[in-house]
């Protein structure tokens, strides 16, 4: 039976051997692994740690737990090792395309999208979906999450809105499209299986557009959410005067009678700005204010990093970057590291400039590298104490015969959980073709077992050991919990209604009488 956990969890027939203190029963490491993932979410959804702190300390405390021992050590380096390149890449990259912000590339871009959608914040959280979903049919999340963020950040800043919508809506959206045939887990599940990725992927595109009407409709509902708190900018604030456009607006002035001119503060760096008072106590009712992380700031448009002179070279080089990024003939975080060294050399030419500009963008960058290396505790202790090879091989013993002919909506159920949890490697090939093999017994094609297996896909994207999902929340400067709390619910309902299209359509069964 095939069994490689490549990616972010090593192959377990290529794992290095530990100095592990004692082995302690299989038993005992599944309810480890289950409760160390349990206690993770639990703390930083209620904010209890930050997921940094969290990725650390509880693996290591239930590494120990584990018999671990000196062990442990080896373990987590090991697997940071393998994480350094992917926190090269984001580091760069949020660097990258902050100063872009800064310089005011996108700021031509802010004014078509504006004047396309308008000042209506439900029209731009719609925006944000279509967006994120266009970009999204190149299979790559990192490349999604870039573009829809660079493009749509600084106007969420400008009109005040929460940036944890926009995240919401594009991890939404990248999620629902990550089963397209070119995308990672329908290969990864034809692979495993020795099937066609067409073959699996066709039949499901039913259950891939009910999903795709779904996600637009909870993106339209954060809109009007959004709409409802802010209310609609004053239209001629919004676009400024004809000599400066919309970088000459008067920001944040709201309609109604609460609605007053803000004193502004600085938030992390001079170019994004809070202002207080922008909405009133109506506008505010019923909203959960731990869902408007960042509301009510936006980009200073009077920022003294504007470069407008230079806006033609700073195009060039984005798409000279985005280009090798798509092309991949070069390692991305190389591409990264030069177009950042090149974009700060070109539009920063002072030492102290340059050395400003790196400091004002230490907040995001130093966030996201630390969680990643941080997430290399938790990969680690996974990898390492057996732990994910315990949990596997649990699920498909556990499973009593007489669920045997509801094995395909099982496996779709279990993938949720699953594909969160664990890198897509370690389901697909070393979970999927368990769970296909006992499923032939009853009657179940491979193939119908492979389309029931990526219906997870939606939750899957918004997992900690997702590194385009790391680099989306700090490009947006959202906190992780904030994030799940909004979008997992959202992304399980998705994740349903595809498996439940899929047995309404036949592509998945149901059931198969023996």
């Amino acid at each position: 039976m095939p069994t490689a956990l490549g990616g972010l969890l090593a192959a377990a027939d290529e794992k290095p051997s530990y100095d592990i203190a004692f082995a302690p029963p299989e038993w005992v490491l599944v309810v480890l692994g289950f409760a160390m993932v349990l206690v993770f979410m639990t703390l930083i959804m209620t904010k209890r740690l930050t997921p940094m702190v969290a990725l650390i300390l509880v693996p290591t405390a239930f590494g120990l737990f584990a018999g671990a021992g000196l062990g442990l050590g080896d373990m987590i380096l090991d697997a940071i090792g393998k994480m350094a390149p992917t926190a090269a890449l984001l580091m760069f990259a949020i660097m990258f395309f902050g100063i872009m912000i800064d310089v005011g590339l996108f700021d031509p871009l802010i004014r078509m999208i504006t004047r396309v959608l308008g000042d209506d914040p439900a029209k731009v959280v719609l925006g944000t979906a279509l967006l994120a979903g266009a970009v999204s049919l190149d299979g790559d999340g990192s490349t999604t999450f870039i573009i829809t963020t660079s493009a749509m950040l600084p106007i969420y800043l400008r009109l005040g809105m929460s940036p944890v919508v926009l995240t919401c809506v594009a991890g939404l959206m990248n999620g629902t499209l990550n089963i397209v045939p070119w995308g990672g887990p329908t290969v990864r599940a034809a692979t495993a299986l020795g099937l066609q990725p067409t073959d699996v992927f066709v039949p499901m595109l039913p259950a891939l557009g009910v999903g795709l009407v779904v996600a637009l409709g909870f993106a339209w509902m954060l809109g009007l959410q959004e709409r409802r708190r802010l209310g609609v900018l004053d239209e001629s604030r919004l676009t400024g005067t004809a000599e400066g456009g919309l970088l000459a607006a008067v920001p944040a002035i709201f309609r109604g009678a609460d609605a007053k001119p803000g004193a502004r503060a600085s938030l992390r760096t001079g170019n994004i700005v809070t202002v207080a008072g922008g909405h009133g106590p109506v506008a505010a009712s019923g909203v959960d204010p731990t869902d408007t992380a960042m509301a009510d700031t936006m980009l200073d448009p009077d920022r003294a990093t504007l470069r407008p002179r230079l806006i033609w070279f700073n195009l060039v080089l984005t798409v000279a970057v985005m280009v090798l990024l798509i092309v991949d003939v070069l390692p991305l975080p190389y591409v990264f590291m030069v177009g950042a060294a090149v974009a700060l050399l070109v539009n920063f030419g002072k030492l102290k400039d340059q050395a400003a500009e790196i400091v004002a963008h230490a907040p995001s960058i130093v966030g996201v590298v630390s969680m990643v290396i941080a997430a290399g505790v938790l990969v680690g202790v996974l990898t390492g104490t057996g732990m994910v090879d315990a949990m596997a091989s649990w699920i498909t013993n556990v499973l009593p015969p007489a669920m045997g002919p509801f094995l395909a909506p099982i496996t779709g159920v279990l993938s949720i959980p699953f594909t969160f949890f664990m890198s897509n490697d370690a389901f697909y090939y070393g979970i999927l073709p368990v769970l296909s093999q006992s499923a032939a017994h009853f009657g179940i094609d491979p193939v119908e077992m492979a389309r029931a297996s990526i219906t997870g896909q939606p939750v899957h994207l918004q997992s900690p050991l997702v590194p385009a999902i790391l680099l989306l929340v700090s490009l947006a400067s959202v906190n992780l919990g904030d994030h799940h709390r909004k979008v997992l619910w959202r992304a399980l309902v998705v994740s349903l209604v595809m498996l439940g299209v899929g047995m309404l359509t036949g592509a998945i069964p149901f059931f198969v009488a023996p």
